[in-house]
């Protein structure tokens, strides 16, 4: 007779029997269904996913740089708004809601798995000049909190970025729950709060009769057309919602992700909008745009709140909350795309084994270190060589370009995937998918377009070397580097399934499942 566990089809022995009969080697299914269940899930909401995706995208950075138009930010963020995020956002929902493992499952699903490979190494390699950036700006804030003259130092600066960056490293490896956490939490002390604090002091500000510094009439709702630059600053803002697909990735952290995922999806949504609009406005009412700090426009504007209502000591204590806020969006980044090129590795053998493995909590930390890696090497360069930040700014512009990539991949995947398979399962349908889809793979076109545009930072002059520069680099991080890694990849670095077979497992903890009778 055939022993319980035989007898029930549990999926934690190899010798399962499936529905082609008794003792038949499990499918490839059975195998996957097995990792799951052996495998301890800690869910997160849909309400710490919807702030996690918020957080990868929404902050108050960019509210002094539209502030600046005053009340025009309003058009130059809708647009963008209407013809990207809002396609980027309905087509991720769908596509989330039928297929797990984010933007490489889709576009490999719907295009190739070459071209899978593709979008998810774009997606990864963008974040490698975010970083820095990012953590740039945290070390300026933590400086105008403690001493001001720091932000200009080099030396303070390298080391903030390479302490936070090693620290969000070591954060991101215990596991998905706790990111969750603590991007939501920076989310809301580090940019709702004082974000709604902000509106509110605005407000407030303008009752006592204080006049705006920024026109507030309505022949000031269109921006000024001065041709090309009108339309670069408007396709320039298409790339301040890029990051809204990123945390699909995370769909199976939900309990019931087919109808969470649209959920978290669309609160996101309206909170990038609010966050985006209202604290700009608020900017633009009390400082004026000549007087306006593009890096340290939001401490101004609390400064200024904070001195005429005679609170000023409250203007430190504002700047480590936004610090927060970085510090969380950052954390989202390092999880979501190095799990989804970590999906690819183990199923299509595109990386070596090292790179593969899981600690105890699941999580990639190899990948994050050989990451991390190459970031403080960014970070030491951006300190110690003067003339680097042109060099930095238009390897930024390049990584942009390379972003847009996966954009353009993903519109592809999902009007194929609509198309010859109408009939998987999707939890959320998103309405007129082939207009959405072309409409944002139009926009797309558009911004790779104007990355081509030479801007007036560009010290050289030369349009003919700014184009080969920024060519050239999107050749090689966007298509050479994927390449090699494609025809180098050796045929034992795949394992998809890993369950009780002869390879050692990837995990350095392994779980302990069912045992037979």
């Amino acid at each position: 007779m055939a022993s319980p566990t035989a007898e029930s089809g549990s999926p934690g022995t190899p010798s399962s029997v499936t529905s082609e009969g008794r003792g038949a080697p499990p499918t490839r299914e059975e195998m996957r269904a097995a990792i799951t269940a052996r495998t301890p899930k800690n869910y997160i909401t849909w309400l710490m996913l919807a702030f996690m995706i918020t957080s990868s995208v929404a902050s108050l950075r960019a509210a002094p740089t539209m502030a600046v138009y005053g009340l025009s930010a309003v058009f130059l963020y809708i647009v963008p708004a209407i013809v990207f995020l809002l396609p980027t956002s309905l087509v991720s929902a769908e596509l989330a809601s039928g297929w797990s493992g984010g933007v490489y499952r889709w576009v490999a699903d719907g295009i190739s798995k070459p071209a899978g490979f593709l979008a998810i190494w774009c997606q990864f390699a963008m974040t490698i000049f975010y970083y820095p950036s990012l953590l740039g700006y945290v070390a300026s804030t933590f400086a105008y909190v403690i001493n001001p003259s720091l932000a200009s130092n080099g030396l303070y600066v390298a080391i903030v970025i390479v302490v936070l960056f090693w620290t969000g490293v070591w954060v991101s490896s215990q596991g998905t729950k706790t990111v969750a956490g603590l991007s939501s939490f920076g989310l809301i002390i580090g940019t709702l709060v004082p974000g709604a604090l902000l509106v509110i002091l605005g407000l407030v500000f303008l009752g006592q009769g204080n006049t705006s510094a920024a026109p507030m009439d309505a022949s000031h709702l269109l921006p000024q057309w001065t041709g090309i630059a009108s339309l670069v600053l408007v396709v320039n803002n298409f790339l301040s919602y890029a990051g809204m697909e990123m945390n699909a990735v995370h769909v199976t952290s939900l309990r019931k992700p087919a109808k969470e995922f649209p959920r978290s999806m669309f609160l996101a949504i309206g909170l990038v909008l609010l966050i985006f609009i209202l604290p700009a406005l608020a900017i633009s009412w009390v400082i004026p745009a000549d007087q306006l700090s593009l890096t340290a426009g939001v401490m101004q504007a609390f400064d200024a709140f904070f001195a005429n209502f005679g609170v000023s000591w409250l203007t430190p204590i504002l700047g480590l909350m936004l610090i927060a806020a970085s510090l969380g969006g950052m954390l989202t980044w390092l999880a979501g795309p190095s799990k989804g090129l970590l999906t690819v590795a183990r199923e299509e053998g595109y990386l070596p084994r090292f790179l593969q493995k899981l600690n105890k909590h699941g999580v990639q930390q190899n990948i994050l270190v050989s990451q991390g890696l190459v970031t403080t090497v960014i970070a030491l360069l951006y300190a110690f060589i003067p003339d680097v930040s042109s060099s930095y700014w238009i390897l930024s512009v390049i990584t942009t370009q390379v972003y847009l990539i996966m954009y353009l991949l993903l519109f592809v995947a999902a009007v194929r995937l609509r198309r010859n398979k109408p009939d998987h399962p999707r939890g959320y349908r998103a309405p007129a998918l082939t207009l959405l889809c072309t409409v944002g793979f139009l926009a797309s076109v558009a911004a790779m377009i104007i990355g081509f545009v030479p801007p007036a930072q560009f010290s050289s002059g030369s349009s003919g070397v700014y184009l080969l520069i920024v060519g050239g680099g999107l050749g090689v991080v966007g298509i050479l580097v994927p390449a090699l890694f494609y025809f180098l990849r050796k045929p034992h670095w795949k394992n998809p399934d890993n369950v009780g077979g002869p390879e050692e497992p990837l995990v350095d903890a392994p779980v302990d499942g069912p045992k037979e009778a």
